[in-house]
């Protein structure tokens, strides 16, 4: 018996008929015991449609009316699925961000999160509800309603997990949990039982869908113990939580991919102080965000420059540096947006000598040229030719036999 914070996305609320079985789900957490609050997203595609409406008496809609909008999908949601509770016996109670006082920042769109009043839920907990809440929005300190931005009901759900201290926050999707690869580029990829915040928030932001890294960091920040679920066959998920010392942690736990990278090459500029600066400066002023750099070793008093972008702003970028390459004194720019980056994820990487070397001389042997190299504590990247994305991606796979249980070892 505990308090669980479930969360269900907009394809596990898409039909009355989804709803329905969400309910059916509640009820049964309840029966067992369970205190359950649930967040809802609004149901798949709607924001799209809302949004098409507005488009289509204004081209240009104000931000805050935006979100007024938007926060109607929600609830929609929120209304049906405490009727489905009601219905079937198990009392429930709903709530949009503002009657919960999810209180934010005023910023339009992408609002953050700053305090929680769970006091009314709290008291509908003890009464013996399921209580149902709207995710993806709050309300600023004007009353004005607001939205989260992208995996913004997957933030609602670990903020209110927070704000209650609940014993873990359950996030419902249509996988059965994080797996070491993508199963569609790598057949025979692996459901992971858990993996690490650290882990989790290097894949999530290496291009791993499964989790919003808003949410991730949020888990991480408050403690809050996530799983992940699929809303339509029962198992275990996978758990993301914390390094417990002792354990032995698997030496790589996942190979990531992103698709969306483009890169930029400034050719020889003269390797002064602050030339970094003087490359990066009007791309940060067009708010243009930078992933990947590497610079040279200076030859005849000359560098080159090479960094990533998203590939949607891959143009933008290009036109932006040769526009400034005569200021720079570069003799050319070119770019390339048929690119990858391929990502091995561990926190054994910590204690283990060779991941980089057992990554190179994989793709070496496959033939694959490595352009450029990304490194942190629990993280090596690389970018190679976007056709050799599958091939690298289930090498690197094989080659750390992450399709294999973990054997456990055996205490001495």
């Amino acid at each position: 018996m505990g308090l669980i914070v479930k969360k269900f996305g907009g394809t596990s609320v898409g039909t009355t008929e989804r709803i329905q079985a969400v309910a059916e789900k509640l009820k049964a957490s309840r029966d067992a015991g369970d205190d359950v609050v649930v967040v809802v997203s609004a149901m798949s595609g709607e924001t799209n449609r809302l949004l098409s409406l507005a488009e289509s008496v204004n081209s240009n809609p104000p931000p805050r009316e935006v979100d007024v909008l938007l926060s109607t999908g929600e609830q929609v949601t929120i209304a049906l699925l405490t009727m489905a509770l009601e219905q079937i016996g198990c009392a429930a109670r709903c709530y949009t961000g503002a009657q919960v006082s999810i209180l934010t920042d005023s910023t339009f769109s992408k609002a953050r999160i700053q305090d929680i009043d769970a006091e009314s839920i709290r008291e509908d907990l003890g009464a013996g509800r399921v209580v149902v809440v709207a995710g993806f929005q709050g309300v600023d300190e004007n009353g004005a309603i607001t939205t989260l931005g992208r995996g913004g009901s997957d933030t609602t759900a670990v903020a209110l997990a927070a704000a209650l201290e609940a014993d873990e926050c359950q996030i419902y999707t249509d996988v059965d949990g994080v797996y070491t690869s993508d199963p569609r580029v790598v057949p025979n990829a692996r459901r992971l039982d858990k993996i690490t915040v650290d882990e989790m928030l290097e894949l999530s932001s290496l291009g791993s869908k499964v989790l919003q890294i808003r949410a991730v960091e949020f888990a991480g920040k408050y403690g809050v113990p996530l799983r992940v679920l699929s809303s339509f066959e029962e198992g275990p998920g996978t758990l993301i939580t914390y390094e417990e010392e002792g354990m032995e942690e698997p030496l790589i736990s996942g190979i990531a991919f992103n698709r969306e990278e483009a890169k930029v090459s400034v050719i020889g500029v003269p390797d002064t102080p602050g030339i970094a600066a003087k490359i990066l400066g009007p791309v940060a002023d067009a708010s243009i965000e930078v992933d990947m750099i590497i610079q040279n070793i200076s030859q005849q008093g000359l560098t080159d420059f090479t960094f990533t972008v998203h590939k949607r702003d891959f143009q933008n970028t290009l036109d932006l540096v040769r526009s400034n390459a005569e200021v720079l004194g570069a003799r050319d720019v070119y770019g390339d947006d048929n690119i990858v980056k391929i990502s091995v994820v561990g926190v054994g990487m910590r204690s283990h000598a060779g991941v980089a070397n057992t990554m190179f001389q994989t793709l070496s042997d496959e033939g694959i040229n490595i352009q450029m190299i990304s490194t942190s504590e629990i993280k090596i990247s690389v970018v190679v030719e976007e056709k050799y994305l599958e091939l690298g991606v289930r090498a690197l796979h094989k080659a750390f036999e992450l399709n294999k249980e973990p054997v456990a070892e055996q205490e001495s």
